[in-house]
């Protein structure tokens, strides 16, 4: 089903959702598996897996030399979401990037999906590789969310990339693509960061999932200009619990986003990352319960793999 078919069905009730990472590879699913499990109490109607960039590793080959090798640490987006869908019986999101794919590559994959009965996926450009200042674009692929949008669209409308074929079973995505309450990092202004967006929904996205922010007064500003713009449909607002001391520098870092001085007063005050934790979860089901009280469609946790202080904010709101 739908993301937004599922926002329908809830008729005005907020869901509970969440964000997993693939493992790294030679690592075991059951660990996945161990951090889902406490979480389907919640009855999520969908779970996203996010796709890693490739990145450079180096290999010794002796007498100071290194070879430089292309790889993806994280590999195994759509087994997941199949493996998931049938283990758990939910939907399941992949998310399909621009970057380090060709369109060919991703018409192969959205193909996947549809002969998996994935009915979303989440189309976001990607960020630039770990030695790359900026996001460049792999040769042959998209260049931004928007083109990637429009790949996808044209695919449910039975449109392939270079064959000319009779189609009889089109496939029918609910796209989803990201939005930034704060904008986003490249972006000059979060006007302008809106207009990329409205471009994406005028390309044909179906809903939007935004960055995770602290302070719900940035989302309900976020909403609101996005509204006045003609963006109509569903914002689902993501959040992410402050888990560790280093957050409070390279979530700002990475991100580009703003903390709220009482998290940072309050993570400060503590002795060890266990009472962190335990004020990340607190400050998490604040915003939560404000975000579900105002009526928004779904809660979005990102979760990194790891459920524990996920399950203990959503028993609190849901």
């Amino acid at each position: 089903m739908k993301v937004t078919q599922h926002i329908e069905n809830a008729k005005g009730n907020t869901l509970f959702s969440f964000e997993i990472i693939p493992p790294q590879k030679g690592k075991s699913i059951q660990e996945l598996y161990d951090n889902i499990d406490p979480l389907m109490e919640f009855n999520p109607p969908f779970i996203d897996v996010t796709t890693s960039r490739e990145e450079y590793i180096y290999i010794d080959k002796g007498n100071g030399l290194l070879d430089k090798k292309l790889t993806r640490m994280r590999p195994g987006t759509l087994g997941i979401c199949a493996s998931i869908k049938h283990k758990y019986n939910v939907d399941t999101v992949p998310h399909v990037l621009c970057g380090g794919f060709t369109k060919e590559e991703t018409e192969y994959l959205l193909v996947d999906c549809n002969y998996l009965g994935i009915d979303n996926v989440m189309a976001l450009r990607g960020d630039a590789m770990k030695d790359e200042q900026y996001f460049i674009p792999k040769a042959g692929g998209n260049d931004y969310a928007v083109d990637l949008v429009k790949q996808i669209n044209l695919l449910n409308q039975g449109k392939y990339l270079h064959e000319v074929m009779d189609i009889d079973n089109k496939a029918d995505f609910c796209i989803g693509v990201a939005g930034y309450p704060e904008k986003h990092l490249e972006s000059p202004s979060l006007q302008s960061d809106l207009k990329r967006l409205k471009e994406k929904v005028d390309a044909g996205a179906d809903y939007v999932v935004t960055q995770m922010f602290f302070d719900n007064s940035k989302y309900f500003n976020f909403v609101e200009k996005a509204r006045e713009m003609g963006i109509t449909i569903p914002i689902i607002p993501g959040i992410k619990p402050i888990a560790v001391q280093r957050h409070l520098q390279v979530l700002p870092q990475i991100f580009r986003i703003d903390l709220p001085e009482d998290l940072i007063h309050a993570v400060s005050q503590c002795k060890n990352n266990a009472e962190i934790k335990q004020v990340g979860i607190e400050w998490a089901i604040q915003q939560s319960l404000e975000l579900k009280a105002a009526g928004v469609p779904v809660l979005h946790y990102y979760s990194m793999g790891k459920s524990e202080n996920i399950r203990q904010i959503a028993s609190k709101v849901f």
